[in-house]
């Protein structure tokens, strides 16, 4: 129920309060209450200023520094609290001065100050409060009566999903439950003032899912609670909309509670979370469940441009890039997150000639993910178009990930290019010794020219100067904190050593495996 400082006023424990400032703001509406103890005005600010919540204090910590209580109430009121309420106490604060009124009323504060008599503590006037947020005016026909009315009428509805629909359309509200991957498998709208997937969109970027409450959100003017329900053993995403703003979010916990324990009375089992398995099986090679999937899926003739692992991330902050690419440039994307770990699937049901428009945005779409994320390592294959293509892709990267990071110490983002050499120099040094041997003799002038320090020393120049720095001087004299005057000398001695041109475009190929494999030998 929307319920306002006003209608606060009204309880026993106001009795006798006095507005200092802002009288006009009595429509307020109080959501919760706080309590304002800190001794650092800052932190009370920052810990107690969210907006609708009411805030009670004595002041205690600042009651002889006025300059302080200015700072408090101004912070407060520019925070958009409801009302700030100021005990007085004959061993406190007794009388609050006009500059501190002058202060709230300038920044838009209401202030009340009520009378301490020793009997009305912190908690007795709280409790008042809260029982008039979350039972309203009228205790017998609250959300959470009507609720249990509908959803427990087994007479009346033949199932679960319609006696819901029937509780939502009398109450008021919204609600859709999802896997923990955020696909809806339950989906009661009476409204459509924004669409479940720009809702969907807007709580995976914000990463807001507490395990134990439910957290408030705001979609486009929208009042959203999300929270986890659990379903045969299961955990599952609810969402609740709010369509008038007109309950708490206590009220929306205990309504969580009793639609968790509907589920189980009526026996409910939520359908196959399609397009989650799907992934899965793409993502462990299973191709032929993968199949199997497509039509239930919503993926029979869809077209897959690239497929992606992302290591060390966090993953709502990546699929905030993503699904900005995707609103943009008009793809479907499917993900699989766990804990800084994210799969994906980038796939398209448009022409064949928009393929390499979306493989291109592809690329544009890693690039801006790297961008700003150091720790993060980002595999993908791009410029595929079938769905066994996709599947070989997720085989390639699970075959290679961990490897080609180690031939490429100072890369984030790979490609299949890369994958697939590391991948070459991994089945050589797994099952053939005649050829991996082969591959090393290329370097072993290195060990029998020179010393063995100062080959090691040329060794690591051309290792850095291939593999990590793309044959650019400057960048290998960065890579090594070396000058490049240095570098230019090296590169010299080490075709003297080799014989050849190493950027020679025969010699270039056979080099950079052998010093791939050699790396993949050192670990």
């Amino acid at each position: 129920m929307r319920i306002t400082v006003e209608d606060c006023l009204k309880l026993d424990d106001f009795i006798g309060c006095e507005i200092l400032s802002c009288a006009r703001k009595i429509d307020r509406r109080v959501r919760t209450v706080s309590i304002l103890d800190e001794d650092d005005t800052d932190n009370g600010v920052e810990r107690n200023g969210i907006k609708e919540q009411m805030v009670v204090t004595h002041f205690w910590h600042q009651k002889n520094d006025i300059d302080a209580q200015c700072k408090a109430v101004a912070g407060l009121g520019k925070k958009g609290i409801s009302a700030l309420v100021i005990y007085l106490n004959d061993k406190g604060l007794k009388t609050v001065d006009k500059k501190v009124i002058e202060a709230a009323e300038d920044n838009g504060l209401l202030m009340i100050a009520l009378k301490d008599n020793g009997k009305l503590t912190y908690s007795m006037l709280i409790e008042q409060v809260l029982d008039k947020i979350l039972y309203g005016h009228n205790y017998s026909d609250n959300i959470l009566n009507n609720t249990i009315f509908h959803l427990l009428n087994f007479d009346k509805h033949s199932n679960f999903p319609v006696a819901l629909k029937e509780a939502a359309l009398n109450n008021d509200y919204q609600v859709v439950i999802m896997t923990s991957e955020y696909n809806p498998i339950l989906t009661i709208e009476t409204r459509h003032v924004v669409t479940v997937d720009e809702i969907i969109q807007t709580a995976r970027a914000h990463d807001t899912l507490q395990p134990t409450m439910f957290t408030r959100l705001v979609v486009s003017d929208v009042i959203t609670y999300w929270g986890y329900i659990e379903i045969g053993g299961q955990k599952y995403i609810l969402t609740v909309i709010d369509n008038e703003d007109n309950y708490s979010a206590t009220e929306i916990k205990k309504l969580a509670e009793i639609i968790e324990l509907a589920i189980g009375m009526w026996k409910y089992t939520p359908e196959r979370d399609s397009r989650a398995e799907f992934i899965k099986s793409a993502v462990r090679g299973d191709m032929s469940f993968c199949y199997t999937l497509l039509e239930e899926a919503g993926l029979k003739g869809c077209k897959y441009a690239s497929v992606f692992y992302a290591s060390e991330v966090e993953p709502a902050e990546v699929i905030e890039v993503i699904e900005s690419f995707k609103k943009k440039y008009k793809f479907g994307v499917l993900t699989l997150s766990d804990e800084h770990d994210l799969y994906g699937m980038i796939f398209h049901d448009g022409p064949v000639e928009q393929a390499h428009e979306i493989k291109l945005r592809c690329l544009d779409m890693y690039d801006a993910i790297k961008a700003g994320r150091k720790d993060m390592r980002l595999f993908h294959i791009t410029g595929i178009d079938t769905l066994d293509a996709a599947v070989e892709g997720f085989r390639l990267i699970n075959r290679t990930w961990r490897f080609v990071e180690i031939v490429f110490p100072y890369k984030r983002v790979f490609s299949k290019y890369e994958m697939s050499m590391v991948c070459d120099c991994i089945n050589i040094q797994s099952s053939n010794a005649s050829l991996k041997k082969m591959y090393l003799d290329l370097l072993e002038p290195f060990g029998r020219e020179v010393s063995a320090n100062k080959g090691k020393l040329l060794l690591d120049t051309v290792a850095t100067f291939i593999l990590d720095a793309g044959m650019n001087s400057n960048k290998t004299a960065e890579f090594m904190c070396i000058h490049n005057n240095t570098v230019q000398y090296r590169l010299k001695r080490i075709n003297e050593i080799l014989g050849a041109e190493m950027t020679g475009n025969r010699i270039i190929p056979g080099l950079t495996m052998a010093l791939a494999i050699k790396r993949l030998e050192e670990q």
